[in-house]
């Protein structure tokens, strides 16, 4: 009986695993459409410049992928801000169309996951009043696509939101802590493992 399942669990199983393949996406972009109740929040409205890096296992249709985001001076106001960062680190599952069916064009995929989302600042004010540093636990949602020159190189587009999980409020926040904003990015796709071919 085991034997059987053993061996009926290869034969469903064996094309995702031939298909799989290992990618890492060096990436840069954008921050925009940010809200928060932290005090520094008339700053967010602007976009800010991001980098960072995904890089996950991809099958045939489902994978699982880590993301690191930094965006420096997300709170950029010279009023009020000295500096200022936020850095984004979630693990989160991929669902892409069979590779099969886009083997010569853009790979689209959806993405989604959680983690944690680090907002740091110092101000000016004379005594630190506004400084923030926190941790808040983090989702985030989002999509892409994905297209390959070659074997081995490749091209990302991706679009995802990123939402705070709220946290109670305290002396640098108008209620509950919270930060949200959108992230829009272009990466080289760098695909590990040749057998994916």
């Amino acid at each position: 009986m085991r034997s059987t399942l053993l061996a009926c669990a290869l034969v469903v199983f064996s094309p995702a695993i031939v298909a799989a393949e290992w990618q890492v996406k060096p990436f840069i972009g954008v921050t925009f459409g940010a809200d928060t109740t932290f005090v520094l929040n008339e700053a967010t409205g602007e976009s800010h410049r991001v980098y960072g890096v995904s890089g996950g296992w991809l099958g045939e249709v489902i994978g699982i992928e880590g993301d690191l985001g930094h965006s420096p001076g997300f709170f950029d106001s010279p009023r009020l801000v000295l500096r200022s960062h936020v850095t984004t680190a979630t693990a989160n599952v991929v669902v892409a169309l069979p590779r099969r069916w886009t083997r010569y064009t853009l790979r689209p995929y959806v993405v989604g996951g959680g983690g944690v989302v680090r907002v740091r600042s110092e101000d000016r004010t004379p005594q630190n009043l506004l400084e923030v540093d926190r941790s808040l636990p983090t989702m985030n949602v989002g999509g892409g696509a994905t297209g390959f020159f070659t074997d081995r190189v490749g091209v990302n587009w991706e679009l995802r939101y990123f939402r705070s999980i709220s946290q109670e409020a305290t002396g640098v926040s108008i209620g509950e802590e919270q930060l949200s904003f959108w992230r829009a990015t272009m990466a080289l796709a760098i695909r590990l493992d040749r057998r994916s071919r």
